[in-house]
């Protein structure tokens, strides 16, 4: 199934639960806003693509659920239900971009179901397209891969990441798909290991050659000629900086420094032409997924804990950038390159 979709029999989000990877394939249901809300926050549903696809999915659920009896009232509830859904993970555009894509196809709508209606049908809409984005991106990224190629990879940007397919294994996965052989090394993503336990899974189910390492191995991998192209999702692209898992600059500059292409796969929903580095807000996540891992204590319980869900990626550490509209190079206008 896909990532995350929406149930016609009973008015429902679905989406498989990435908490309980891989130890668990589950599938779970929001009826309520409160229940998507909670998901968001604790990651069960994750990736720009996909959080565009739930905040789409959310506005339709609020207006499904609102019991306002007149177009003003509803459209009220909804614009309430904005704010609380991008207030839920503030640095991931793509999550406003969807609420916000939603809310705008209201104008469509000419009395109070045509408002259900319309936002029902944006949401599927979103998600629809985020599956045939990927597949453009992914053949356009697919040209920079040769043949016997391994790339090394942070975090998750698969298909657990969008709807399906994905966008920095949505690449290599079209790069298989042509019959190239790749090989990928996974870095595990502390602190909460998405690497580790969702790309290294998702790869294994498609038969797609993948070694863990752990995030302080990347330097070391690099330096023994064992990485040729390293190629990373983004959580939002300003004209300055690429904002990704926390660990992703790091790697940047490591593949600068021993020369290896260090390439960004993001659909052009995730570029921000609003903002800079100094101006967005990055997530601080609990203190705990530092302090414990799943429920063993790993560090003292009163240890001051600084965790940001995401770093910054200066541009100029960035090789190219893969979207949907093509390959394009740093440095580049991003008015030009979302017209």
């Amino acid at each position: 199934m896909r990532t995350i979709d929406w149930n016609d029999d009973s008015n429902s989000i679905v989406m498989i639960d990435q908490t309980l990877l891989p130890m668990e394939y589950k599938v779970i249901e929001c009826k309520t806003l409160a229940s998507l809300c909670e998901a968001i926050k604790s990651l069960r549903v994750r990736g720009a693509p996909a959080l565009g696809a739930a905040g789409a999915y959310g506005i339709a659920l609020a207006a499904i659920l609102s019991s306002a009896s007149d177009m003003e009232a509803l459209i009220k509830d909804l614009n309430v239900a904005a704010k609380i859904i991008i207030a839920t993970r503030p640095t991931a555009v793509n999550l406003a971009w969807g609420v916000e894509r939603t809310i705008s196809a209201i104008s469509d709508a000419y009395d109070l179901n045509g408002i259900k209606d319309v936002v029902l049908a944006e949401a599927k809409n979103i998600a629809d397209e985020d599956v045939a984005t990927n597949k453009k991106l992914g053949k356009h990224g697919a040209k920079l891969l040769e043949d016997g190629d391994t790339v090394m990879t942070h975090c998750n940007a698969g298909k657990m990441a969008c709807v399906d397919w994905g966008t920095a294994l949505g690449v290599i996965r079209s790069a298989v798909e042509a019959g190239k052989d790749i090989k990928v090394i996974a870095c595990e993503t502390r602190p909460l290991n998405q690497g580790g336990r969702i790309t290294t899974w998702e790869l294994i189910q498609d038969n797609i050659d993948v070694t863990l390492i752990s995030d302080s191995m990347s330097g070391h991998v690099m330096s023994k000629g064992m990485v040729d192209k390293v190629i990373v999702g983004a959580d939002r692209i300003t004209g300055d900086a690429v904002f990704n898992k926390i660990g992703t600059y790091t790697h940047s500059v490591l593949a600068r420094e021993h020369e290896i292409p260090f390439f960004v796969a993001a659909p052009i929903s995730t570029f921000d032409p609003n903002n800079w580095e100094d101006t967005v807000t990055i997530e601080q996540r609990d203190a705990d997924e530092l302090r414990f891992f799943k429920d063993v204590q790993i560090a003292p319980a009163d240890v001051k804990v600084y965790n940001p869900a995401f770093d910054a990626t200066p541009m100029e550490n960035v090789t190219a950038v893969i979207t949907e509209k093509g390959v394009f190079y740093p440095p580049f206008l991003l008015d030009e390159l979302l017209a």
